[in-house]
């Protein structure tokens, strides 16, 4: 499936590595990175709106969709992902650009703040805590909502195994139970997205094996060193911290001294499930 309106292209952003790239219409240049379990389809709403006015930029982060899946768990340590993205900007022209993303595309448009403020020149995050921060909040028996974080983190063998022996049911499982709208998705969507993933356990894995070690080196050498995001951030997340016990505005103001915080009431797939409001927010953001 592909976003209507799109232009669709394979960018190559390092050595042996393409991004599979939806490009639509014309002005300042935004790109928009996807999370888990999706591609770059989950932007097909939001991209559509902001196109009207800007240059929406849609990759399928490596390792998803139809772009390369390199081998290896350091290929996919954010430090790496937010590079493709600076380079894929760079490749369409683009040397500065407005960032969003969601869920595991949060976590590397919240690298390629932290590395590249001399490109990044906004930033939006959609229902997601900084690596560092996330694995702090996740203890006791509430953990257990993010029982895939931990079996992703574990060596390599096992988790491929078990997730590459059901792969429909365990990506769906995480599809059906955080959308509080199933009709957001509708079924070729989700087909779509489960058809992705089948294709790409290992490197999906990887992503997440990567957010359980050297993205987490390298969030500690940041905070250590007293580094922030430089350019105006918007954060939109569900009230977790209302079921896990943490403040999610106070944690990313840490990291974000010009930051504006707003709790959504929808479901995980907010691109999909709020698309209004995503949009509202990220215009909004724009203007700072």
């Amino acid at each position: 499936m592909r976003i209507n309106g799109f232009d669709y292209q394979q960018v190559p952003v390092a050595d042996g590595v393409t991004l599979n790239t939806a490009v639509g219409g014309s002005g300042p240049p935004v790109v928009l990175l996807h999370g888990f379990p999706q591609t770059h389809l989950m932007w097909r709403h939001v991209a559509a709106d902001l196109a009207a006015d800007h240059t929406v930029i849609c990759p399928d982060l490596r390792g998803y969709g139809a772009s390369s899946k390199p081998a290896g768990t350091d290929a996919y340590a954010k430090r790496v992902m937010a590079a493709d993205v600076v380079a894929l900007a760079s490749a369409l022209g683009h040397d500065r650009f407005a960032l969003a993303g969601h869920d595991r595309g949060a976590l590397v448009a919240f690298r390629a703040g932290l590395d590249h403020p001399a490109a990044v020149t906004h930033l939006a995050s959609l229902d997601v805590l900084p690596t560092l921060d996330m694995w702090d909040v996740m203890r006791g028996t509430t953990a257990a909502i993010g029982f895939h974080l931990y079996l992703m983190a574990q060596p390599p063998g096992l988790p491929e195994t078990m997730i590459g022996a059901s792969p429909d049911a365990f990506f769906g499982y995480f599809l059906d139970l955080w959308a509080r709208d199933p009709a957001a998705i509708p079924g070729a969507v989700r087909e779509a997205y489960l058809a992705a993933c089948r294709d790409a356990v290992p490197s999906i894995v990887a992503d997440y094996r990567a957010s359980a070690g050297v993205d987490v080196d390298h969030d500690r050498a940041d905070r250590a060193a007293g580094a922030t995001l430089r350019m105006p951030v918007s954060v939109l997340q569900q009230d977790w911290g209302a079921a896990l016990g943490f403040d999610a505005a106070a944690l990313w103001r840490d990291w974000a001294p010009d930051l504006e915080h707003t709790t959504v009431t929808c479901g995980h797939f907010m691109a999909e499930e709020a698309p209004t409001e995503v949009v509202r927010a990220i215009r909004a953001l724009l203007t700072r």
